[in-house]
């Protein structure tokens, strides 16, 4: 299949390489700090692995005790065990700290061990300060799962109450966040009652109001026809190893589903009325505006296939990744990719493309160049430098450093049993955005950024966002059969002069705001971050919005350009604080100090 695709496409993959030779370069803004020096150096040391480490383990103390498992130890060798388990950000009770809910996977049971059977998730409130109290079942989460893998974080009925979308096999829920009568929330099963019927294999989803009418879409990525009448035994990539996991190209990809959403009171499944009826064997999906024209775009990582993107064309969605440059790796071959995130890494104000893929190939960087036009900027970008015995999942443009250029993290672990040339262990990757002989490139500082990062895992999913309000982004990652990590950061303690923004967006009515645009004031451009659904790995980040200012303290200009509306700007925000930004109210609402 890739040999064909590469004969057919090559022409295409030279006209992405002409188009580079005129690309814009990078910007370096003033005011933020120098770190063009930084270099690497043989044996993993340079100036960037120095000093106190950017973040600690937080697990330990706070609270949460919680292994995702996916039922290897039965011995089945399944696919299904490869995709593990993801995590969701959201203030489900409205306290405003962010609680955690993890995905539980599953397990095999049964005389003959092919019963297929779902691991309990959990739902953990933040009690502040990093200290997490189990609510699951005082949640009403407290349910029989079935085999689960990720999960999608949406206000689908416009209350003001955020709900939970959670994918799997065989079947999606949809959770309703409603008062307990009692002054709390809890979540109730309404996918029977909203019609929201899925018997595919679900992993990843995401959400935007893909047809202006201020109810959000669901984009659910399908897999394969994998099921236990369809389980070949395959031979192990080690001389030796009589069997381990298969590929997905030994079964059929599967059509994804767009699940319009009407009124907020029923979902019908719509991907053909939207023009986007495909099939592949998907993983990944993020959902923002990608040209700037103020509706929601929607990009797909699949596996093993070409990837996909979706041009919003005034309600109908037209795939294009072909001709955009954004569906193949720079040799014209399809890519086993995962985790998906979008940013604007070198100061454009557009949303460039980052894909994690398979051990031995390049993680997969595209370059927006405007006029709905990418590139694969990989090399260019140092990605070409990193190891490729490692194997990509959860994936996030986060400023770590709060410096005002956003880095990346990855998350790593390998599916097979046996892989060749390659632990099954592996590390997650923290890639600063630095600048270089004028252009932006990634470094790798795991080494700085500390402990956690030395540490190999089975690792999946990744989830970003700022659990105790003091404007540093903090990471959840999940992993395969061993406890989830919190990775605190610490940046507020080493870089106590480093400033920040957060910004939380609210539609007119609770409408959906996915595919906004958020500008803040900054020379020689604004800082400009992208109001997205879905993203990286079966998980869903924090829906606020970053910006970290450097050593600069002054008031900033904040200019909204709002999916399927207009543009609105609000003077005087000052640093180091959380606003809430109404559409059509002139003035900013200050939330959300710091608990630390």
């Amino acid at each position: 299949m890739l040999v064909l695709g590469i004969a057919v496409l090559g022409g295409l993959a030279a006209y992405y390489w002409i188009v580079v030779s005129t690309a814009p370069t990078g910007e370096k803004r003033p005011g933020t700090p120098d770190t063009s020096g930084i270099a690497l150096k043989p044996g993993g040391e340079n100036e960037a692995s120095r000093g106190p480490a950017w973040f600690r383990d937080a697990t330990g103390d706070s609270g949460i005790s919680f292994v995702a498992l996916n039922g290897e130890d039965a011995n089945q060798f399944t696919i299904l065990e490869s995709i593990g388990s993801g995590v969701a950000l959201l203030d489900y009770d409205g306290d405003g700290l962010l609680d955690i809910f993890l995905i539980g996977g599953g397990f095999f049971d049964g005389p003959d061990k092919q019963t297929i059977r779902g691991a309990p998730s959990k739902l953990f409130r933040n009690l502040g300060n990093f200290r997490f109290q189990d609510v699951t079942k005082e949640a009403g989460l407290n349910i029989s799962w079935w085999y689960t893998h990720g999960a999608a974080v949406a206000d689908y009925d416009r209350d003001g109450w955020p709900d939970l979308l959670v994918t799997g096999f065989g079947r999606i829920g949809l959770f309703h966040n409603e008062s307990d009568a009692r002054g709390g929330r809890k979540f109730v099963d309404v996918t029977e009652k909203v019609g929201l019927q899925d018997a595919n294999w679900s992993t990843g989803a995401g959400w935007a109001d893909f047809d202006g009418d201020g109810y959000p879409e669901f984009y659910v990525c399908h897999y394969t026809d994998w099921s236990f009448q369809n389980h070949p035994i395959c031979v192990g990539q080690v001389p030796g190893v009589t069997r381990d996991i298969c590929t997905p190209h030994r079964f059929n990809p599967q059509p994804h589903s767009i699940f319009k959403n009407i009124n907020g009171q029923k979902f019908v499944e719509a991907s053909e009325a939207f023009g986007a009826k495909v099939s592949g064997y998907g993983l990944g999906v993020v959902t923002l505006d990608l040209n700037d024209d103020g509706r929601p775009d929607a990009y797909v990582a699949n596996d093993m296939s070409r990837n996909f993107l979706f041009w919003n064309r005034g309600g109908k969605l037209e795939e294009r990744g072909l001709g955009a440059g954004a569906s193949l790796d720079d040799s014209g071959t399809a890519t086993a990719s995962m985790g998906v995130d979008a940013g604007d890494f070198e100061g454009t104000s557009r949303p460039s493309l980052f894909v994690t893929n398979f051990q031995r190939e390049l993680h997969s960087l595209y370059r927006n160049l405007g006029k709905e036009s990418f590139f694969h900027h990989s090399r260019p970008a140092g990605l070409g430098a990193l190891t490729r015995a490692y194997v990509g999942w959860g994936t996030a443009f986060v400023d770590a450093d709060c410096d005002g250029w956003e880095d990346l993290v990855v998350v790593n672990g390998h599916l097979f049993r046996h892989p060749a040339g390659s632990p099954v262990k592996q590390p997650t990757l923290l890639l600063r955005n630095v600048e270089e002989r004028g252009k932006r490139t990634f470094l790798d500082v795991s080494a700085r950024a500390g402990p956690p990062f030395q540490t190999p895992s089975v690792g999946r999913g990744l989830a970003v966002g700022d659990l105790d309000n003091d404007g540093w982004p903090d990471l959840i990652v999940t992993h395969i059969n061993s406890p989830m990590t919190i990775l605190r950061n610490d940046g507020v303690r080493t870089n106590p002069n480093t400033t920040w923004l957060g910004i939380r967006l609210l539609g007119k009515g609770s409408r959906d705001v996915v595919g906004s645009t958020i500008a803040v004031e900054s020379q020689p451009t604004p800082l400009t971050r992208f109001t997205k659904g879905g993203g990286s790995y079966l998980s869903a980040s924090d829906s606020r919005v970053l910006f970290g200012l450097g050593n600069t303290k002054n008031s900033r200009r904040v200019t909204v350009k709002w999916s399927w509306g207009q543009t609105e700007s609000w003077d005087n925000l000052d640093p180091g604080h959380y606003y809430e930004l109404s559409e059509g109210q002139p003035v900013a609402k200050q939330v959300a100090d710091s608990n630390r």
